[in-house]
């Protein structure tokens, strides 16, 4: 833990560092409580701080209209939404697609295209989306639908048939929570507002109708990713995650299309079924996942997996290099969701910029803990670390001055993804290399340098 930096290379400073670091925190959940356990000062002062832990309307709101000092850090990118919003995200990885094409990078273009399913962005690309819709409809295509910002299962419906979708695109009132015939109530003035408004943007997917199920029910993975720049890109990708699965066996029957607790994995949904296991939260720790399919599967196609996973990651982040607005105080921990087919090709489903740090139950609170607190140590505010690590707790260097940075060439396997968290072991080791180089650096006082006499 961090506690291995402050005993072996803090101790040795004149000044404890950590003491001076100042804190603002918009949330009192487990970020709170790392904050607070690395002894850094809670601070009431809305600009005297070294960290402000914030919610995204801060930023919206207010990041535009202040000026902050070199060493202060805020925990989102001002335009974060070009990769968490499920329409930008879609537009950003169609577009470098194409810029990969026009360069005649064909390698690089496929990774692209391997990101996401098949995606339309209503009621934008309606036309385009009836087009393939027709196309598909001999296969018995699903597809899904999800407002573009939106979290937590909110407002996502599956469908067979194209009138569903017709009647949300000519009533844009379809999808809002009122009775039947129920009117909404409007203040003077309202009525030509509510007129001029468009129907509710949303994107439409193939549905993934095969997904790998174990036990017969469906999951997802949700994993974590610490971007600290975006011009040089530099991705750290952490180790551990974790599966979210459904709590009724899986179904394609139409008669269960609606059944959000068949096809939704949210915890948000999941926490509402009868056998909602409150103990375990309806999840599985990604490391246990990973050595369930190296027992019952080909261990290479699991390895393979893996990588392929962390590429989806790097070509989402790649997609919006460009258009993400860089700036040297923001940082940003996204929680990815990713979905696995029956051939064990992995999806992106979306990127989350406030993925949830509430944790309910021990495992994953302490999961949680570990997160936050190597986040803080790779983000450094103590002034520990050297700049060249390619581990950091449980975070590894997954994109670091343009080039990847993964396992040795003569490795089994080409990604960390799901390894072992050997994060308090390596944190110990690296805490003693600092703690040398630091000792090296530091000159000795005059009665310790051998032949010199105090006078």
């Amino acid at each position: 833990m961090s506690d291995q930096l402050r005993k072996h290379v803090g101790s040795q400073r004149d000044h404890p560092p950590w003491k001076d670091i100042k804190f603002r925190c918009a949330f009192h959940n487990t970020i709170y409580d790392v904050l607070k356990s690395r002894g850094f000062r809670e601070t009431e002062n809305e600009m005297d701080f070294d960290l402000f832990w914030c919610d995204k309307e801060w930023i919206h709101e207010v990041f535009d209209h202040i000026h902050l000092q070199a060493h202060q850090r805020v925990n989102h990118f001002r335009n974060h939404y070009e990769l968490t919003r499920k329409d930008l995200l879609v537009k950003n990885i169609r577009r470098a697609q194409r810029q990969a094409l026009k360069d005649g990078q064909l390698e690089e273009a496929q990774g692209f295209a391997a990101c996401s399913p098949t995606t339309f962005v209503l009621p934008l690309e309606y036309s385009m989306f009836v087009e393939e819709f027709k196309k598909q409809q001999a296969n018995g295509a699903i597809w899904i639908m999800k407002p573009v910002g939106k979290s937590q299962g909110r407002g996502i419906f599956l469908f067979d048939k194209l009138s569903q979708v017709s009647s949300w695109r000519q009533d844009p009132k379809w999808m809002r929570i009122q009775k039947e015939g129920e009117k909404p109530k409007l203040r003077n003035g309202d009525e030509e507002e509510e007129e001029k408004k468009e129907a509710e943007p949303y994107v439409v997917q193939r549905y993934l109708s095969d997904p790998l199920l174990i036990g017969g029910k469906k999951f997802d993975l949700r994993l974590y990713v610490l971007v600290t720049s975006y011009s040089p890109l530099t991705v750290y990708l952490y180790r551990s995650g974790f599966a979210r699965f459904s709590h009724a066996r899986f179904s394609m029957d139409t008669a269960d299309l609606s059944d959000a607790m068949i096809h939704l994995t949210n915890v948000a949904v999941q926490k509402h079924n009868d056998h909602y296991d409150e103990k375990r939260g309806g999840k599985w720790d990604l490391h246990s996942l990973k050595m369930h399919l190296m027992m019952t599967e080909d261990p290479k196609k699991v390895h393979q997996l893996f990588e392929d996973m962390q590429n989806v990651i790097l070509f989402s982040l790649l997609s919006v290099q460009k258009v993400m607005i860089q700036d040297k105080h923001c940082f940003e921990l996204y929680g990815y969701d990713i979905m696995i087919s029956k051939d064990f090709k992995p999806w992106l489903i979306e990127v989350n910029a406030s993925p949830s740090l509430s944790a309910n139950t021990v495992t994953d609170y302490e999961m949680k803990f570990a997160l936050l607190d190597d986040v803080l140590t790779v983000l450094d505010f103590e002034k520990y670390l050297q700049g060249t690590e390619d581990q950091i707790g449980g975070f590894d260097v997954l994109y670091r001055n343009g080039v990847r940075v993964g396992p040795p060439a003569t490795a089994a396997y080409r990604s960390r993804l799901g390894c072992c968290n050997n994060r308090e072991e390596q944190l110990r080791r690296l805490a003693q290399h600092l703690a040398g180089e630091e000792r090296n650096r530091t000159p000795p006082p005059p009665s310790a340098v051998p032949g010199r006499r105090r006078r």
